[in-house]
Protein backbone atom coordinates (compact mmCIF):
# COMPACT_ATOMS: atom_id res chain seq x y z
CA UNK A 1 0.00 0.00 0.00
CA UNK A 2 1.10 3.56 -0.76
CA UNK A 3 0.25 6.44 1.56
CA UNK A 4 -0.44 9.72 -0.27
CA UNK A 5 -0.53 12.94 1.77
CA UNK A 6 -1.41 16.44 0.58
CA UNK A 7 -0.34 19.16 3.01
CA UNK A 8 -2.34 22.37 2.59
CA UNK A 9 -0.08 25.30 3.50
CA UNK A 10 -0.47 29.10 3.64
CA UNK A 11 2.65 30.61 2.03
CA UNK A 12 3.03 34.36 2.49
CA UNK A 13 3.75 36.47 -0.54
CA UNK A 14 7.31 37.77 -0.60
CA UNK A 15 8.47 35.91 2.51
CA UNK A 16 10.83 33.48 0.85
CA UNK A 17 12.81 32.49 3.96
CA UNK A 18 9.70 31.88 6.06
CA UNK A 19 8.01 29.88 3.32
CA UNK A 20 11.16 27.81 2.89
CA UNK A 21 11.20 26.98 6.60
CA UNK A 22 7.53 25.98 6.41
CA UNK A 23 8.28 23.59 3.53
CA UNK A 24 11.22 22.01 5.39
CA UNK A 25 9.15 21.64 8.54
CA UNK A 26 6.22 20.08 6.67
CA UNK A 27 8.46 17.55 4.94
CA UNK A 28 10.24 16.60 8.16
CA UNK A 29 6.94 16.20 10.05
CA UNK A 30 5.22 13.96 7.49
CA UNK A 31 7.48 10.96 7.87
CA UNK A 32 4.67 8.45 7.21
CA UNK A 33 3.93 9.82 3.72
CA UNK A 34 5.13 7.78 0.78
CA UNK A 35 4.07 10.52 -1.65
CA UNK A 36 3.78 14.04 -0.23
CA UNK A 37 2.27 16.86 -2.31
CA UNK A 38 2.62 20.54 -1.37
CA UNK A 39 0.88 23.58 -2.95
CA UNK A 40 1.64 25.62 -6.04
CA UNK A 41 4.12 28.49 -5.52
CA UNK A 42 4.77 27.30 -1.97
CA UNK A 43 8.00 29.31 -1.85
CA UNK A 44 6.65 32.67 -2.94
CA UNK A 45 2.96 33.19 -2.39
CA UNK A 46 0.73 34.05 -5.32
CA UNK A 47 -0.71 37.58 -5.42
CA UNK A 48 2.25 39.56 -6.74
CA UNK A 49 1.96 43.30 -7.13
CA UNK A 50 4.57 43.61 -9.88
CA UNK A 51 6.96 41.59 -12.05
CA UNK A 52 9.78 42.91 -9.89
CA UNK A 53 8.20 41.44 -6.76
CA UNK A 54 7.70 38.10 -8.49
CA UNK A 55 11.34 38.10 -9.53
CA UNK A 56 12.48 38.76 -5.94
CA UNK A 57 10.54 35.66 -4.84
CA UNK A 58 11.89 33.35 -7.54
CA UNK A 59 14.76 30.86 -7.18
CA UNK A 60 16.78 28.92 -9.77
CA UNK A 61 16.03 25.24 -10.29
CA UNK A 62 19.33 24.30 -8.63
CA UNK A 63 18.89 26.56 -5.62
CA UNK A 64 20.30 25.13 -2.34
CA UNK A 65 16.83 25.44 -0.83
CA UNK A 66 15.65 22.50 -2.92
CA UNK A 67 18.58 20.41 -1.67
CA UNK A 68 17.48 21.32 1.88
CA UNK A 69 13.99 20.07 1.13
CA UNK A 70 15.45 16.75 -0.01
CA UNK A 71 17.64 16.60 3.10
CA UNK A 72 14.53 17.04 5.28
CA UNK A 73 13.13 13.71 4.07
CA UNK A 74 13.48 11.04 6.76
CA UNK A 75 12.95 7.81 4.87
CA UNK A 76 11.81 6.91 1.38
CA UNK A 77 9.24 9.65 0.75
CA UNK A 78 8.80 11.23 -2.66
CA UNK A 79 7.76 14.90 -2.57
CA UNK A 80 6.18 17.26 -5.10
CA UNK A 81 6.41 21.00 -4.39
CA UNK A 82 5.50 24.09 -6.39
CA UNK A 83 7.82 27.08 -6.56
CA UNK A 84 8.55 30.27 -8.50
CA UNK A 85 11.51 29.52 -10.75
CA UNK A 86 13.99 32.00 -12.19
CA UNK A 87 15.22 30.37 -15.38
CA UNK A 88 18.78 30.65 -16.69
CA UNK A 89 17.34 32.74 -19.51
CA UNK A 90 16.01 35.27 -16.99
CA UNK A 91 12.39 34.26 -17.54
CA UNK A 92 10.15 33.38 -14.59
CA UNK A 93 8.25 30.10 -14.50
CA UNK A 94 5.50 28.69 -12.29
CA UNK A 95 7.23 25.37 -11.65
CA UNK A 96 7.06 22.16 -9.65
CA UNK A 97 9.77 19.75 -8.64
CA UNK A 98 9.59 16.02 -7.84
CA UNK A 99 12.31 14.76 -5.51
CA UNK A 100 13.32 12.22 -2.89
CA UNK A 101 16.16 12.08 -0.37
CA UNK A 102 18.67 11.49 -3.18
CA UNK A 103 17.73 14.72 -4.98
CA UNK A 104 15.59 15.92 -7.89
CA UNK A 105 13.82 13.28 -9.98
CA UNK A 106 11.88 15.55 -12.35
CA UNK A 107 11.05 19.20 -12.99
CA UNK A 108 8.03 20.76 -14.67
CA UNK A 109 7.05 24.28 -15.76
CA UNK A 110 3.34 25.10 -15.82
CA UNK A 111 2.13 25.29 -19.39
CA UNK A 112 -1.35 26.79 -18.96
CA UNK A 113 -1.13 30.08 -17.06
CA UNK A 114 -4.16 31.38 -15.20
CA UNK A 115 -5.26 35.03 -15.44
CA UNK A 116 -2.69 37.39 -13.85
CA UNK A 117 0.00 34.70 -13.95
CA UNK A 118 0.45 35.80 -17.55
CA UNK A 119 1.75 39.14 -16.25
CA UNK A 120 4.66 37.48 -14.46
CA UNK A 121 5.41 34.01 -15.81
CA UNK A 122 6.46 32.45 -19.09
CA UNK A 123 4.53 29.28 -19.98
CA UNK A 124 6.48 26.04 -20.03
CA UNK A 125 7.19 24.33 -23.33
CA UNK A 126 7.34 20.68 -22.24
CA UNK A 127 4.49 18.29 -21.32
CA UNK A 128 4.10 16.95 -17.78
CA UNK A 129 6.77 14.38 -16.90
CA UNK A 130 5.80 10.85 -15.87
CA UNK A 131 8.49 9.54 -13.56
CA UNK A 132 8.99 6.01 -12.25
CA UNK A 133 9.54 6.00 -8.48
CA UNK A 134 9.70 3.29 -5.85
CA UNK A 135 5.97 3.74 -5.28
CA UNK A 136 4.77 3.89 -8.86
CA UNK A 137 4.68 6.22 -11.84
CA UNK A 138 4.02 9.84 -10.87
CA UNK A 139 2.96 12.58 -13.29
CA UNK A 140 3.31 16.24 -12.30
CA UNK A 141 1.21 19.15 -13.49
CA UNK A 142 0.21 22.46 -11.89
CA UNK A 143 -3.29 23.78 -11.11
CA UNK A 144 -4.94 25.05 -14.34
CA UNK A 145 -3.12 22.35 -16.36
CA UNK A 146 -5.60 19.89 -14.86
CA UNK A 147 -8.47 21.53 -16.75
CA UNK A 148 -7.13 20.40 -20.12
CA UNK A 149 -8.24 16.81 -20.76
CA UNK A 150 -5.52 16.40 -23.37
CA UNK A 151 -2.94 16.66 -20.59
CA UNK A 152 -4.47 14.20 -18.15
CA UNK A 153 -5.10 11.75 -21.00
CA UNK A 154 -1.49 12.10 -22.16
CA UNK A 155 -0.20 11.37 -18.64
CA UNK A 156 -2.46 8.33 -18.38
CA UNK A 157 -1.38 7.03 -21.78
CA UNK A 158 2.24 7.38 -20.65
CA UNK A 159 1.51 5.10 -17.71
CA UNK A 160 0.91 7.45 -14.78
CA UNK A 161 -0.44 5.77 -11.66
CA UNK A 162 -1.10 9.10 -9.94
CA UNK A 163 -1.11 12.72 -11.09
CA UNK A 164 0.28 15.08 -8.44
CA UNK A 165 -1.12 18.60 -8.79
CA UNK A 166 0.14 21.50 -6.66
CA UNK A 167 -2.61 24.16 -6.85
CA UNK A 168 -3.68 27.63 -5.72
CA UNK A 169 -7.45 27.65 -6.28
CA UNK A 170 -9.03 31.11 -5.85
CA UNK A 171 -12.39 30.83 -4.13
CA UNK A 172 -15.32 31.04 -6.54
CA UNK A 173 -19.09 30.89 -5.87
CA UNK A 174 -20.75 27.49 -6.05
CA UNK A 175 -24.17 26.09 -5.14
CA UNK A 176 -24.63 24.87 -1.59
CA UNK A 177 -23.50 21.31 -1.14
CA UNK A 178 -21.44 21.19 -4.33
CA UNK A 179 -17.72 20.42 -4.41
CA UNK A 180 -15.33 23.03 -5.82
CA UNK A 181 -15.42 22.96 -9.64
CA UNK A 182 -11.72 22.09 -9.77
CA UNK A 183 -12.39 18.95 -7.71
CA UNK A 184 -15.24 17.99 -10.05
CA UNK A 185 -12.81 18.32 -12.98
CA UNK A 186 -10.29 16.12 -11.14
CA UNK A 187 -12.99 13.51 -10.53
CA UNK A 188 -13.91 13.42 -14.21
CA UNK A 189 -10.28 13.20 -15.31
CA UNK A 190 -9.59 10.40 -12.84
CA UNK A 191 -12.64 8.41 -13.92
CA UNK A 192 -12.15 8.61 -17.68
CA UNK A 193 -8.47 7.64 -17.33
CA UNK A 194 -8.57 5.34 -14.28
CA UNK A 195 -5.74 7.26 -12.67
CA UNK A 196 -5.55 8.68 -9.14
CA UNK A 197 -5.19 12.46 -8.81
CA UNK A 198 -3.78 14.26 -5.74
CA UNK A 199 -4.59 17.99 -5.70
CA UNK A 200 -2.90 20.05 -2.97
CA UNK A 201 -4.46 23.50 -2.56
CA UNK A 202 -3.28 26.35 -0.35
CA UNK A 203 -5.01 28.13 2.53
CA UNK A 204 -5.05 31.57 4.12
CA UNK A 205 -5.96 35.07 2.99
CA UNK A 206 -3.46 36.84 0.74
CA UNK A 207 -3.90 40.53 -0.18
CA UNK A 208 -7.66 40.13 -0.07
CA UNK A 209 -7.71 36.89 -2.07
CA UNK A 210 -9.45 33.97 -0.41
CA UNK A 211 -8.59 30.43 -1.41
CA UNK A 212 -10.86 27.46 -1.89
CA UNK A 213 -8.82 25.32 0.55
CA UNK A 214 -10.13 22.45 -1.55
CA UNK A 215 -7.30 19.94 -1.22
CA UNK A 216 -8.59 16.54 -2.38
CA UNK A 217 -7.27 13.12 -3.36
CA UNK A 218 -9.38 11.37 -5.99
CA UNK A 219 -9.15 7.61 -6.53
CA UNK A 220 -8.78 5.94 -9.92
CA UNK A 221 -12.54 5.44 -10.16
CA UNK A 222 -13.20 9.16 -9.82
CA UNK A 223 -14.41 9.21 -6.22
CA UNK A 224 -13.01 11.61 -3.64
CA UNK A 225 -10.97 9.46 -1.27
CA UNK A 226 -9.75 12.20 1.09
CA UNK A 227 -10.02 15.94 1.72
CA UNK A 228 -8.00 18.18 4.01
CA UNK A 229 -9.01 18.15 7.64
CA UNK A 230 -8.52 20.85 10.28
CA UNK A 231 -4.83 19.98 10.33
CA UNK A 232 -4.61 20.80 6.61
CA UNK A 233 -3.78 17.20 5.67
CA UNK A 234 -5.54 14.90 3.23
CA UNK A 235 -4.32 11.30 3.57
CA UNK A 236 -5.15 8.15 1.60
CA UNK A 237 -3.65 4.68 1.44
CA UNK A 238 -4.03 2.74 -1.77
CA UNK A 239 -2.58 0.14 -4.09
CA UNK A 240 -1.54 2.50 -6.88
CA UNK A 241 -1.24 -0.25 -9.48
CA UNK A 242 -5.00 -0.89 -9.23
CA UNK A 243 -5.65 1.74 -11.88
CA UNK A 244 -3.43 0.09 -14.48
CA UNK A 245 -6.26 -2.18 -15.61
CA UNK A 246 -8.20 0.02 -18.05
CA UNK A 247 -10.96 -2.54 -18.65
CA UNK A 248 -14.25 -1.08 -17.42
CA UNK A 249 -16.55 -3.88 -18.57
CA UNK A 250 -16.18 -7.24 -20.26
CA UNK A 251 -16.25 -5.47 -23.63
CA UNK A 252 -14.85 -2.02 -22.90
CA UNK A 253 -11.31 -0.74 -22.49
CA UNK A 254 -10.80 2.95 -21.80
CA UNK A 255 -7.92 3.30 -24.22
CA UNK A 256 -8.74 0.50 -26.65
CA UNK A 257 -12.16 2.00 -27.37
CA UNK A 258 -10.80 5.36 -28.44
CA UNK A 259 -11.53 6.46 -32.02
CA UNK A 260 -8.47 8.58 -32.68
CA UNK A 261 -9.35 8.67 -36.37
CA UNK A 262 -12.29 10.91 -35.44
CA UNK A 263 -10.62 13.16 -32.90
CA UNK A 264 -8.82 15.57 -35.20
CA UNK A 265 -9.70 19.26 -35.55
CA UNK A 266 -13.13 20.08 -37.02
CA UNK A 267 -13.28 20.44 -40.79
Amino acid sequence: MTRIVCAQLAPQVGRLAENHRQIVRTISENTTADILVLPELATSGYVFESPAEARECAIPSDDPMIAEWAAAIDGDSVVVCGYAERGPDGALYNSAVLFDATGVLARYRKTHLWDREKLFFTPGSQPPPVTTTRFGRIAVMVCYDLEFPEYTRRAALEGADVIAVPTNWPEVPRPAGERPPEVVIAQAAARVNRVAIACCDRSGLERGQRWTEGTAIVDHNGWVAAVAGEDGLACWETELSAGRDKNISTRNHLFGDRRTDLYGPPH
